[in-house]
């Protein structure tokens, strides 16, 4: 029987503590990291042979899933799974699970850095400074200011604690409100948070389609500041360039886009008031280990007749 288990997971490579794991449970780890876009051929081939795979947020399809025979478990390396072809993979037995839990602390810290970034505007300052400008641009402060936070996952529960901390006023739209939460965190519908924001934070699950197009950027303060380290599905991206060639809103920092890398010609780039960064939020040194081992864990319980943490179908 195959032991084969295919890591496209850029961050992983031979000789590291995930590394180890598989191979004192006697599986042999290959690597194939997702760097870029892959031809068809090498994705029909991706996890041929593979009793398992840890997987990074590439497409993993039918097909390719269909070409798997010997494949049992797909784990990704992280809480998104919607790259992944489920439905596919529960009719073909394959279980997939994710790794909740993990970079809740990094997303968390990131939105902070970014919402700071807005309020004082560092990133434009020291360029600025190093270009030989003294830029003297007057900030704004955090507390006082209301923070709107959507989703109250672990990241979103953070977030909030920390808004809470930094005196701002926190609000917050879910469909499971926490009745034992800060009794100074809010809870309310969604319109309800958006209209309210100085800085929206999206923390929530891709649902299909956006949570924030053109009506809620409509009744967003024209001085508030849109914030996303979840998911890009979460943005119609044409309605925010459209916001913010009207001003409606101040601007936004976005760790996740509907297309990824950012292309050439995105109209996103021409906004100095839009702060972008590729995919960051759970890349901490700290994040990636335990995402590989609680992914690498997931492969062997499942080699092993268990039920891992994380399952998904």
């Amino acid at each position: 029987m195959s032991r084969r288990i295919v890591i496209t997971t850029d961050y992983l490579e031979p000789g590291d503590s995930v590394d180890r794991l598989l191979r004192e449970h006697g599986l042999e780890p290959v690597y194939s990291p997702a760097v870029g876009s892959r031809t068809e051929d090498e994705q029909r081939n991706l996890l041929v042979d593979a009793v398992g795979a840890i997987v990074a947020s590439e497409p993993i399809t039918k097909d390719m899933l269909a070409e798997a025979a010997d494949l049992r478990i797909l784990a990704r390396s992280g809480v998104g799974y919607d790259s992944v072809d489920t439905t596919a993979a529960q009719e073909l037995g394959i279980h997939v699970a994710n790794t909740p839990g993990v970079n809740h602390h990094a997303v968390t810290e990131l939105t902070l850095a970014l919402m700071l970034n807005c309020a004082k505007h560092l990133s434009n300052v020291i360029a600025g400074t190093k270009a030989g400008q003294w830029p003297r641009t007057a900030g704004t402060e955090l507390r006082g200011k209301t923070l709107g936070v959507l989703g109250y996952g672990p990241s979103g529960k953070a977030i909030a604690a920390i808004g809470a901390a930094l005196g701002m006023k926190v609000i917050v739209g879910t469909a499971h409100p926490d009745t034992k939460a800060d009794p100074s965190i809010e809870f309310a519908n969604v319109d309800t948070v958006v209209a309210a924001a100085d800085y929206l934070t999206l923390h929530a699950r891709a649902t299909g389609s956006p949570i924030i197009g053109a009506d809620r950027l409509v009744a967003m303060k024209d001085t508030a500041f849109l914030i996303n380290t979840a998911r890009g599905s979460l943005i119609d991206e044409a309605a925010l360039v459209d916001a913010l060639d009207h001003e409606q809103i101040a601007g936004a920092a976005l760790d996740v886009l509907q297309a990824e890398p950012m292309t050439a010609d995105d109209p996103l780039r021409s906004f100095d008031n839009v702060w972008i960064t590729s995919r960051l939020a759970g890349q901490t040194v700290e994040a990636r280990e335990r995402a590989g081992l609680a992914a690498a864990q997931a492969v062997i319980d499942v080699l092993d007749g268990k039920e891992p943490i994380g399952l998904i179908v």
